[in-house]
């Protein structure tokens, strides 16, 4: 595998484009993914579910059902009560949060259209789904609640009937005086909805659940990003050992966040194994997950900036009014989006007065939780919606504008108002590098001539800053058992390989590459005979996993320092038996060699010495080849990335359809380590902004029905309407760490909506129109065009 070499000879593999190790078996269709996973005496389960979006439950009749062929159980939440306890979405440092405890399966009450009622497992999944249609249930219909402005209202129905309102959590952030900095300011305001969209992995959410009681010992094998939350969530919840829950994630299709949080059938189908004493499996159909994945961006911002003749900004307030479903999702909650809303808006730039409220609602919808860059794209679009209006009020540019109001490098460490620490950004280098990549008076240019055959285009930038690599004070510091660290064990096969256990996951982004790279380089042989074992508590040391973008960041470190200490204990067996003193040694290209590189004796003789000839160490040389490492951060709170991005779209005024014609990146992720799989990242991340931007909307009716829950009417973005991605990067290596990454899993998502919203509110300007939805569909720019 081609890598860079430095001049003493040493394989450098850390910031070189290499493709993914498991590319090609996933290509040749030999992934292993949790649907593939077959088990003597496997059932399978199927889910009834609630016709009604809001409704008490009745007589349940299940006799007929559980007399069909194949099946093996018919199941009601009462059955699940008895060996499940409940589990509730707060965390202690959210003052006040509250939401309904849940169970696998409800008892008295739905409060989604798609909440699973009763569960069937049955030899098939066919004989299943035909039990169900034999289940007879008697609901009692109630007033649903689905909009904003409805779950706010005094009259109300309330979701959970033993509360005063359907307010969730509520929270304030104020810092300076922003009455006194708005009074002789001018001021831009505006009032922005988001629309809610979904993951739409290419892989259903999947487990299946085997306990064996024989040993007492339950495996799950399941799609998920976190096997450690899981297996905590089920040995607590079930009572059992945590040692004896074993939790596997094989291959994982597509996560974003959305495997993130714990589902009801998950608990069903675990449950569902430890009353059966079988193997249960469920997979849900694109169908299902429509009706009960997590759903992201509801929302609802107001803010407005005041800002000085000279275009320096003095104050923002703002007001986000949030929905999350009926409850708050598990572990992680749902306030974390909106939360992350308010002390992102206006990150970018000098302010000291700052006011934010955020107000999370109840609804009879789809629960609502973290997904692909948790709230950066609403407080992104929000704050760089508001510098374009400043700009267009002063007649400057909007490169300038951002330009003068930047946070500037002599102010690092920089504290925002909303409380968060950046160690150090490159925002005037990205503004300048997008500035140039773009060729953006060339573009301008364009426009103008374009203008005048009325054909318009429009040209929207946007800056980020995207929080990364979390520590405690995360989740943990609000009673989650959601691990900041990450572990590595790293050995020195008998053959002279290396085998790397470690705490990320992988799910089609490259944790796995990144990995070898650093283990390669920090033990110093080629990546090819590095081999990275993921996802699975049994065999892999216990930590975070993959989120936040902390794969890189907080994993990498920890393989670094694991390679490195392998690499020292290696040395300190060749140096024993060369009769050389360690640090005279060196290790390249998997052979040990003098300080100047000449060839002493290769990794599989030491390997071979040391696992079967350890009566030649000298005494106190300890043969061992096995070394762990775990590594939390402990410098700032959380790293933080920046970029800006650049888009270009022509609107048709006359269809109101947006032809995206190509979208430009500058990104500082830190130290990049492998550019090709960033690169993948941001372009992933940006379609799926894109998305959001004008094609992803969870519709739905006034009865709580979701109207578009199949792909034949959810719209995501293909390859036809996607533009070329031009990609540029800054690095800014964080220096709580050795490794200096920072992530960049969600760089492509956090702006690139908020770009595009700038861009054809530009392309509009002639009209003297703007739009303030998101998705901009054909019939609201129309709309905001006056036409219909």
């Amino acid at each position: 595998m081609s890598a860079a070499t430095d001049s003493p000879g040493r394989t450098r593999y850390i910031g070189q484009g290499l493709p993914r190790p498991g590319a090609k078996r996933l290509l040749a269709g030999r992934g292993r993914y949790t649907d593939d996973v077959v088990l003597p005496r496997m059932l399978h389960a199927a889910f009834l579910r609630s016709p009604y979006a809001h409704a008490r439950l009745g007589a349940i009749e299940t006799a007929d059902a559980a007399a069909m062929p194949g099946v093996h159980a018919v199941l009601t939440g009462a059955d699940f009560a008895k060996i499940c306890t409940p589990w509730t979405g707060t965390l202690s440092h959210f003052k006040g949060m509250r939401s309904a405890p849940q169970m696998p399966l409800p008892a008295n009450k739905v409060v989604w259209a798609g909440q699973p009622v009763v569960m069937v497992v049955a030899e098939s999944r066919a004989e299943a789904e035909d039990a169900l249609e034999l289940i007879g249930i008697d609901f009692e219909e109630l007033e649903p609640v689905v909009g904003l402005d409805a779950a706010r209202a005094p009259d109300a129905p309330r979701i959970d009937a033993d509360t005063a309102d359907n307010v969730l959590f509520r929270t304030r952030i104020e810092a300076g005086e922003t009455a006194r900095a708005f009074t002789g300011a001018r001021s831009v305001e505006v009032d922005l909805r988001f629309g809610r969209h979904t993951a739409v992995t290419m892989e259903p959410r999947s487990l299946v659940a085997d306990y064996d009681p024989a040993e007492e010992r339950l495996t799950v094998h399941q799609s998920t990003q976190t096997p450690y939350q899981f297996q905590d969530i089920y040995a607590r919840h079930f009572r059992l050992s945590e040692a004896r829950v074993r939790v596997i994630a094989p291959d994982v299709g597509g996560s974003f966040g959305m495997k993130l949080h714990l589902y009801h059938e998950d608990m069903a189908v675990v449950g569902a194994s430890l009353l059966l004493k079988r193997p249960v499996k469920f997979t849900a159909d694109r169908m299902e997950a429509f009706a009960s994945d997590i759903h992201a961006r509801d929302h609802r911002v107001r803010a407005r900036l005041a800002f000085d003749g000279d275009g320096r900004m003095r104050a923002i307030e703002v007001d986000d009014v949030t929905g999350v479903g009926p409850f708050s999702a598990y572990p992680r909650t749902s306030a974390v989006e909106g939360n992350q809303v308010v002390r992102l808006i206006g990150a970018p730039y000098r302010l000291s007065d700052y006011r934010a409220d955020l107000t999370v609602l109840a609804q009879n919808k789809v629960q609502m939780s973290q997904y692909r860059a948790v709230g950066h794209p609403i407080a992104c679009a929000v704050t760089e919606r508001l510098v374009d209006l400043v700009a267009g009020e002063l007649g400057l540019d909007p490169f300038e504008i951002r330009r003068r109001n930047y946070v500037t490098d002599d102010m690092y460490p920089h504290k925002t108002p909303s409380g968060y620490t950046f160690e150090k950004l490159s925002l005037a280098v990205c503004l300048d590098r997008l500035h140039e990549l773009m060729d953006y008076p060339a573009l301008r240019a364009e426009q103008a001539a374009l203008r005048e055959k009325g054909i318009h285009r429009g040209i929207g930038i946007a800056t980020y800053v995207e929080i990364t690599n979390p520590t405690p004070a995360f989740y943990g510091v609000g009673g989650a058992h959601i691990s900041a660290q990450d572990g590595c064990v790293v050995k020195l096969t008998p053959a002279g390989d290396v085998a790397c256990a470690i705490s990320i996951t992988e799910q089609g982004q490259g944790s796995e590459a990144i990995v070898g790279q650093i283990v390669a380089e920090g033990v110093g042989l080629d990546r090819d005979r590095v081999r990275v074992l993921t996802g699975d508590t049994e065999t892999t040391p216990s930590g975070g996993a993959t989120w936040a973008c902390r794969g890189a960041g907080i994993g990498g470190e920890t393989a670094l320092q694991a390679a490195r200490k392998l690499k020292a204990r290696i040395l300190e067996i060749a140096a024993a038996i060369l009769q050389a003193e360690a640090g005279s040694l060196d290790i390249r290209e998997g052979a040990v060699t003098d300080a100047d590189g000449s060839p002493r004796m290769t990794l599989t003789e030491v390997a071979n010495l040391a696992y079967y000839r350890s009566d030649l160490l000298p005494p106190g040389v300890s043969p061992a080849l096995t070394v762990a490492h775990h590594f939390a951060p402990r410098g700032y709170p959380f790293a933080f990335t920046n970029g800006i991005h650049g888009s270009l779209v022509e609107v048709d005024t006359e269809t109101g359809l947006v032809r995206i014609l190509k979208h430009w990146v500058v990104e500082d992720c830190g130290r990049v380590i492998n550019p090709l799989l960033v690169d993948e990242q941001i372009r992933g991340g940006v379609v799926q902004g894109l998305g959001a931007a004008f094609f992803e909307e969870c519709r739905y009716s006034e009865t709580g029905q979701l109207l578009n829950g199949s792909m034949t009417d959810y719209l995501v973005p293909m390859a036809c309407e996607m533009p070329d991605i031009v990609i540029r990067h800054v690095e800014t290596p964080t220096k709580d760490t050795e490794l200096g990454a920072k992530g960049c899993g969600e760089a492509g998502t956090a702006a690139s909506s908020g770009a595009a919203l700038n861009a054809v509110n530009d392309a509009l300007l002639p009209f003297g129109a703007a739009i303030s939805q998101l998705p901009m569909t054909p019939e609201r720019i129309l709309r905001a065009l006056g036409m219909i």
